[in-house]
C-alpha cells in the first residue's frame, strides 16, 4: 500500500473521493504520459521501452516473470501509475502452467445451465487473479452463424437469448462481489458487434448487416451483460457498411453509450487502430487514426505502437483535441482507482497461486463441466456399453461379460488438441508450449480407468490428419503477428487403415474419435470446407464396413459433417473440446456412468453448402429445399438425446388473451418414461403469426432444467412476460405487435418434437 504524506500527492491518497483522485492526476499528466496511458503494448516487446518511455497504460501476454518486471519498471516512473495486466483467460487461465483448463465456451453452452457458467468463470477469476492478472478478454458473445468461420469454438452458438444468459453467468463469476473483491478480474464483451457475420466464413471480413439486424439478434445479448456490469467492452475487427466499428459512431455512441448509457471502459481489438491504415486503408497515417478512434470513444488501444506519436501528432496538428484525450484517459484511470491499484497492484501471490491454481475444487468442477458438455447425438441402444460392473479386490469393476473395446483415431490420446484453442499449446503464447500431461485424461486414458478389469482396450491411431507448411506470403503479417502455416490434408496411409481395421473385426465395439486439430481452428484459421480433414473420412468408411458396432466421437471445436458411412453408426457423441478432464468424461458416458444431458447450442449441417444454418431463419423463400438437397441440419439447435424416454404431454396456457403489459403463463407435463434418470432441458419457443416486417419463425424464449427419476413426472410451470415477445420494426424500434402467437414447447427446436399452444397479445388501451 503506498505511504502518504504530506508530500503525496493526493491521486496516492485513498481517503480522497476516487473522481477527485482522477482530476487530480490528470493535472499531473503530461500529454505523453496521457497518451500513454490509452495504450495496452504486447509485453513480449521491450518492456523497458514500453513502460518508461510509452508509459503504456496496461500490458497483455506477460509471461509471470514479465509481470514483475513490468511493476518494477512502473515504481520507475514519474507518477507511478500501476498497470492493468490483461490476458486472453477463455476458458480457464489459458497460458499459466498448471491451470485448470474448462471446455471450451461452445462446450459450456451444451449444458444450458447458466450457473455452471458462472462457477467456471469464478473458479478462473480466482486462478487468474492470484497471478497478477487483472483483466480477461471474455465471454464472447459472437453469435455464430457461417460454420467456416475458424471462431466458432469460442461462441455460445447461435441462439441471442442463450448467449446473454450464459454472456451475463460468467461476468458475475469472472467479476465476483465487485471490484473490491481481490478474486475479481475485469470481464470484457466482445466483439461488439456483428463481428461473427462473415462473408464466406472468412475471419475480420466485411460484415454485411443493417442497423435493424443488429437490433434485432446481434445487439441484445451485448446490452443485457452492459446492464450486468460488464465494465469492459471490446470492439470487433471488421466493417459495417464500411465503417471499421472502431469508428462506428452509431454504434459506439448513439447506441452503447447514448441509449444504453454504458459508462464501461472500450478496448480495441488488436492492432485495430493500426489497420484503419494498413488494411482497411480507410486513414491515409496513424494521426489521422488515432484521432478518429479517440474521437469515435475508445478507451484503450491494444497493441498499435504507432498510436502514440499518431496521437501526440493528431494533437499537434489539430486533429482532436487534449479535451478529446482527457475523456478517455479518465475511463481508465477511473478503472484503476476503483480496482484498488494504486494501493495494491494486485501481484502474483506464491501463497494463492499454490492453493488456487489447478486445485482439487476447480478439478472436480471441470469434470462437471466436461459431463454437462457432451451431446449424445445418435443411438441405436449400444450406448451404454452392455456389460454389468461389481466391485473386485482392485477397486475396479469385472463384468459377467467380457469385452474388447477397439479404440482408434489419432485424437483419442492428443492430450492438447483436446484443450482446444486458447490453451497453452495453441500458440498465442511463447512462453507455454504445453498443459502438464498428468493432468490431462483423454479419450483413451478415460477408458482404461473406467472399464471393467477384465474387458479390453486396444488403441490403433488408424490416420493422420494434417501436415503444415509455410505460407509463401511469409512468416509475419504486416503488423508483426506470426501468419498461420498453411493446412495440408494427410493422405491415407493403408498399413495405419489395416492395423486399425484388424482391431476393429476382433473387438466388440469400435470408439472412434475423430474431428479438428488446433491448426484449424481460431483467429485467422477458418475453413473452406467442414468436411473431416484427412485421412479420417477413409478411415471411418474403412471401419464402418467391418460390421462391428461404430461408436463415434466428434472430438471438434464445431459442427463438422460426418460422411454418409457413417450415417447409420451405431452411436454418436459430439465432444466440443471438453477440457483437461474431456477424456474421463466421454469414457463415463459410453460407458453408462453418468447420463449424458447435453444439448447442441448449435445446429449442425449435412452438406458445407448449407452455410449459414442456424433453426430461427427468417420467414420467406421460394420452397423449402434445395433441389439437391434438404435445407434441414443433420442435427437441429436444441437437440441432445438421453439413456431414457422423456415424454411431453398436455401443454396448457393459463389465458388465452392477454394484455401488452400482461404475462403468459403456461405448464406442460415431462414423464420419464424409462428405466434410468434424466437431466431434461424443456425449451420454450414462440412465433409471431403475423408481422408487420419479415421476422424468425421462432424463437427460443426460456428453458428449465428438470432431474427426473425414472417413472417421474413433473408440471414445469414458466410465465413471460408480453413484452418479451417483440419483434424489431421498419424503424428500428423494438416492440410487441399486438395479435397472435404460438407457443412451443419441446425438446428441441425441430417441429416435430414440440407442443403448440396459441394466445393473443392484446393491443395498448387508447
Amino acid at each position: 500500500m503506498a505511504r502518504v504524506n504530506a508530500r503525496t500527492p493526493r491521486y496516492f491518497d485513498p481517503s480522497v473521493p476516487v473522481d477527485d483522485r482522477v482530476k487530480d492526476l490528470l493535472c499531473h499528466m503530461s500529454l505523453e504520459e496521457k497518451v500513454g496511458q490509452m495504450m495496452q503494448l504486447d509485453a513480449r516487446g521491450d518492456l523497458d521501452d514500453q513502460v518508461v518511455r510509452m508509459h503504456a497504460g496496461s500490458i497483455l501476454h506477460a509471461s509471470p516473470e514479465r509481470v514483475r518486471r513490468a511493476h518494477e519498471l512502473t515504481l520507475q516512473t514519474r507518477l507511478r501509475i500501476p498497470l492493468l495486466v490483461a490476458e486472453d483467460c477463455i476458458h480457464g487461465h489459458s497460458f499459466w502452467e498448471g491451470a485448470t483448463i474448462f471446455p471450451t465456451q461452445l462446450g459450456m453452452a451444451a449444458s444450458w445451465d447458466a450457473g455452471l457458467a458462472e462457477r467456471v468463470a469464478r473458479a478462473t477469476a480466482v486462478e487468474v487473479s492470484a497471478t497478477g492478472i487483472h483483466w480477461t478478454f471474455s465471454p464472447v458473445l459472437c453469435i455464430a452463424r457461417d460454420l467456416r468461420w475458424g471462431r466458432v469454438d469460442e461462441t455460445f452458438g447461435e441462439d441471442p437469448f442463450l448467449i446473454g444468459e450464459l454472456a451475463s453467468a460468467m461476468v458475475r463469476g469472472y467479476q465476483g462481489g465487485g471490484l473490491d473483491d481481490p478474486t475479481a478480474i475485469l470481464a470484457t464483451a466482445k466483439h461488439f458487434a456483428g463481428y461473427s457475420e462473415t462473408q464466406g466464413g472468412r475471419d475480420a471480413s466485411e460484415a454485411d448487416i443493417s442497423q435493424r439486424k443488429l437490433r434485432s439478434w446481434f445487439l441484445p445479448p451485448f446490452e443485457r451483460v452492459a446492464k450486468e456490469g460488464c465494465r469492459t467492452f471490446m470492439l470487433g475487427y471488421q466493417s459495417i457498411d464500411g465503417v471499421p466499428i472502431t469508428v462506428n459512431d452509431w454504434l459506439l455512441n448513439d447506441v452503447l453509450r447514448g441509449e444504453w448509457g454504458y459508462t464501461g471502459t472500450l478496448i480495441t481489438d488488436w492492432d485495430n487502430v493500426g489497420r484503419m491504415v494498413w488494411e482497411q486503408k480507410v486513414q491515409p497515417d496513424y494521426a489521422h487514426a488515432a484521432a478518429a478512434a479517440v474521437l469515435a470513444g475508445n478507451d484503450m488501444i491494444m497493441t498499435t505502437p504507432g498510436f502514440f506519436q499518431g496521437a501526440l501528432d493528431a494533437l499537434r496538428h489539430g486533429l482532436m483535441t487534449e479535451e478529446a484525450l482527457d475523456r478517455a484517459v479518465t475511463r481508465i484511470l477511473l478503472l484503476k482507482f476503483e480496482f484498488g491499484l494504486f494501493e495494491d497492484p494486485r501481484l502474483p501471490d506464491r501463497e494463492r497461486i499454490a492453493a488456487a491454481v489447478g486445485s482439487a475444487e476447480h478439478t472436480a468442477l471441470n469434470l462437471e463441466a466436461a459431463r454437462r458438455s457432451l451431446v449424445l447425438l445418435r443411438n441405436d441402444g449400444t450406448l451404454p456399453l452392455a456389460g454389468g460392473v461389481t466391485a473386485d479386490e482392485s477397486g475396479r469393476g469385472v463384468s459377467p461379460h467380457r469385452r474388447r473395446i477397439a479404440v482408434v483415431g489419432a485424437l483419442a490420446d492428443d492430450a492438447q488438441t483436446q484443450l482446444g484453442d486458447w490453451a497453452g499449446g495453441s500458440g498465442q503464447a511463447d512462453w507455454i508450449h504445453s498443459q502438464p500431461r498428468q493432468m490431462i485424461t483423454t479419450l483413451l486414458d478415460g477408458l482404461r480407468a473406467q472399464t471393467p478389469a477384465d474387458w479390453t482396450v486396444t488403441f490403433a491411431p488408424g490416420a493422420d490428419i494434417l501436415t503444415l507448411r509455410p505460407d509463401p506470403e511469409g512468416e509475419f503479417f504486416t503488423d508483426g503477428q506470426p501468419r498461420p502455416a498453411i493446412v495440408t490434408p494427410a493422405e491415407p496411409d493403408e498399413t495405419m487403415i489395416a492395423d486399425a481395421v484388424s482391431d476393429a473385426r476382433r473387438a466388440d465395439y469400435v470408439v472412434a474419435v475423430v474431428g479438428d486439430r488446433i491448426e484449424l481452428v481460431g483467429e485467422g484459421r477458418s475453413t473452406a470446407t467442414l468436411d473431416l480433414v484427412g485421412a479420417q473420412r477413409a478411415l471411418l468408411e474403412a471401419l464402418a464396413a467391418t460390421g462391428t458396432p461404430l461408436i463415434v466421437v466428434l472430438l471438434a471445436s464445431k459442427p463438422l459433417i460426418l460422411p454418409p458411412a457413417v450415417t447409420d453408426a451405431a452411436a454418436v457423441v459430439w465432444a466440443a473440446n471438453p477440457g483437461m478432464r474431456g477424456g474421463q468424461a466421454i469414457a463415463e458416458l459410453l460407458l453408462g456412468l453418468i447420463e449424458p444431458s447435453g444439448r447442441l447450442p448449435i445446429s449442425f449441417p449435412r452438406h458445407v453448402g448449407q452455410q449459414p444454418t442456424y433453426y430461427n431463419q427468417i420467414r420467406g423463400q421460394h420452397g423449402d429445399r434445395y433441389a439437391d438437397l434438404t435445407q434441414r441440419p443433420a442435427y437441429a439447435f436444441g437437440d441432445g438425446l438421453s439413456y431414457t424416454n422423456v415424454e411431453y404431454d398436455a401443454l396448457w396456457i393459463a389465458e388465452d388473451r392477454v394484455e401488452h403489459d400482461g404475462a403468459v403463463r403456461a405448464v406442460v407435463t415431462v414423464r420419464n418414461s424409462g428405466a434410468r434418470p434424466a437431466r431434461e432441458t424443456v425449451q420454450v419457443y414462440a412465433s409471431d403469426l403475423v408481422t408487420s416486417v419479415s421476422w424468425a419463425d421462432q424463437e427460443l424464449k426460456t428453458f428449465r432444467q428438470i432431474d427426473l427419476a425414472p417413472g417421474e413426472e413433473a408440471h414445469v410451470e414458466f410465465e413471460l412476460a408480453a413484452a418479451a415477445f417483440t419483434i424489431v420494426d421498419a424503424d428500428g424500434h423494438r416492440v410487441v405487435e399486438p395479435g397472435e402467437f404460438e407457443l412451443r414447447v419441446g425438446p428441441s427446436s425441430r417441429g416435430s418434437t414440440q407442443l403448440r399452444a396459441r394466445f393473443v397479445i392484446e393491443a395498448t388501451a387508447g
